[in-house]
């Protein structure tokens, strides 16, 4: 309202009038400032493999850890950068008309993909249109004008007040930007094994299951970057990537486990930094709307949750780190509720399971960890063993448990992690509505709330509805969330700057611009 301070970005606030979002930092300047060439190279040990579809934007299918090359290869309209959760990027500004019905985004100019294409409001309309994250707002968007080559109109069907939530940050990949003549030309497949983009480095090679390989993009338009060559090598043995780490052979090395963290500790040569709270981990309950199933029974979910000794898993697998947490929504996210996780009680878990009809406990079938929290998944095993319920743990390479996952095939308990960008109703979109991509049922109430207050344009109104939303996910015992995770990652000695946490609460590098090595 006039004459109030919001604690909202300005781009949210958007949703109030035609407002102008055109933040134009001092360090977002239009082209690269003038500084010294990009100079060496700099490692990092991956814990995951990099799959070639994450080469390319449009084959994101709502995950996080893609973005760790988007942030490199590619670039988008608005996304998340330091100090700002949707900041102008290839858009230099845009507006919000009266009837929140058209956002009108004006394209920076004079920019060209690696490869020499111009960049103009054809790629921006065509990086949508294919772009495989992008189902929510493709059922919000009713057309996309080009209006020239550097303005672009999306038409809504109705108000959306969380469009930029969605299309503004990492909630979605679909304003992160391709080039349509240039996949027109070579194919899909073509573009992943050769992807040309406009961000701050070019794809040199990629060998998968072993390293992807990307050099400094000179002319990049925010600024050029520190360092010449990136390597990120796939190494999913955390001892491995430690190993690496202290015989210099990488600089980074992302996620190491408790015992190898407290080894890198006491390395007066290395550095241990903490990141995430991004993602949250929580057991998923496959089966709970089967009738058939014991997973059907609140209580025995309830009981899974009282079960689990959040607190000594913590200290075992994140040096005590992460935020114990009842939630879906990480506090940070806006709209998000607060909520406290259920207290170890193994007597509690056992009185509700016989209370359910287990006073034996019962066999739970499998059990899925999500790759690679192995460790995590067979202590959770372990907690639900005491008050006994019996399980089969199924280890699964990542890739293959995210197709899995997506086309719900996969029967019994999760172990699973989602860090979905944006607010609380971004972060549940895929989870809670019975038309989400990762949901198995409906809660009819749920179902009607989560649609009111897709339309609310009054922001109390959908604050209160949304917190409803997790106060009954809450009390149903949808979920068993465990934890805000925060992990511990090693830095060599080479290292000037690792731009961890740089862009709050994003956990890895970023932006990749912004890495740098120490000066000789």
């Amino acid at each position: 309202m006039k004459g109030q301070t919001s604690r909202r970005s300005p781009c949210a606030r958007a949703a109030t009038g035609m407002l102008l979002c055109g933040l134009l930092a001092g360090a977002f300047v239009a082209t690269a400032q003038a500084q010294a060439k990009p100079e060496g190279e700099m490692r990092w040990a991956l814990y995951v493999t990099v799959a070639p579809a994450w080469l390319d934007p449009g084959e994101n299918l709502g995950f996080i850890t893609p973005f760790w090359i988007q942030y490199a290869l590619h670039d988008a309209l608005v996304k998340p950068m330091p100090g700002n959760i949707m900041t102008p990027s290839l858009a230099e500004s845009w507006t919000l008309s009266p009837d929140q019905r058209v956002y009108e985004f004006k394209l920076r100019q004079g920019l060209k993909f690696h490869n020499g294409d111009p960049f103009t409001a054809e790629d921006v309309k065509f990086s949508f249109q294919r772009a495989k994250s992008s189902r929510i707002l493709k059922e919000k968007v009713r057309e996309i004008e080009i209006v020239d080559p550097h303005r672009v109109r999306f038409h809504l069907n109705e108000p959306f007040p969380d469009f930029m939530a969605f299309y503004g940050t990492l909630a979605t990949a679909s304003s992160w930007v391709v080039p349509k003549k240039y996949i027109e030309k070579i194919g899909d497949d073509g573009f992943r094994k050769q992807p040309v983009g406009l961000g701050p480095y070019k794809f040199v090679s990629n060998t998968p299951g072993i390293e992807l390989v990307m050099e400094a993009n000179e002319s990049y338009w925010r600024k050029m970057p520190s360092v010449k060559r990136l390597v990120f090598k796939s190494v999913p043995e955390p001892t491995t990537r430690a190993a690496m780490l202290k015989k210099g052979e990488v600089d980074v090395a992302y996620q190491l486990d408790a015992p190898t963290a407290l080894e890198v500790k006491r390395d007066p040569n290395l550095k241990l930094a903490f990141s995430g709270a991004i993602g949250i981990h929580f057991l998923e309950f496959f089966d709970q709307w089967d009738p058939k199933s014991p997973w059907h029974d609140r209580r025995v979910r309830l009981a899974v949750s009282y079960a689990i000794d959040r607190r000594s898993l913590n200290e075992a697998e994140t040096l005590g780190a992460s935020r114990l947490t009842g939630a879906m929504v990480p506090r940070k996210f806006e709209f998000a509720l607060a909520l406290e996780p259920h207290p170890y009680d193994p007597v509690k878990a056992r009185q509700l399971l016989a209370e359910a009809g287990f006073p034996n406990g019962f066999d739970a079938g499998d059990f899925y960890p999500y790759p690679p929290y192995f460790s995590m998944g067979e202590a959770v095993a372990a907690n639900l063993s005491t008050v006994g319920i019996k399980t089969k743990i199924h280890s699964m390479e990542r890739a293959a448990f995210q197709t899995a996952w997506l086309s719900k095939k996969l029967k019994g308990l999760c172990v699973c992690i989602h860090a979905p960008y944006g607010n609380a109703a971004s972060r549940m979109a895929e989870f809670v509505p019975g038309d989400g991509a990762f949901s198995r049922g409906v809660d009819p109430d749920v179902d009607t709330l989560f649609k009111q207050q897709a339309k609310e344009t009054d922001r109390k109104k959908r604050e209160a509805m949304l917190h409803q939303i997790q106060h009954l996910l809450y009390e149903r015992v949808r979920f068993a969330p465990i934890w805000e995770y925060i992990w511990p990652s090693g830095i060599g000695a080479r290292v000037g700057d690792p731009a961890f946490l740089k862009i709050d609460p994003y956990p890895w590098s970023a932006p990749l611009e912004d890495v740098s090595l120490r000066k000789k």
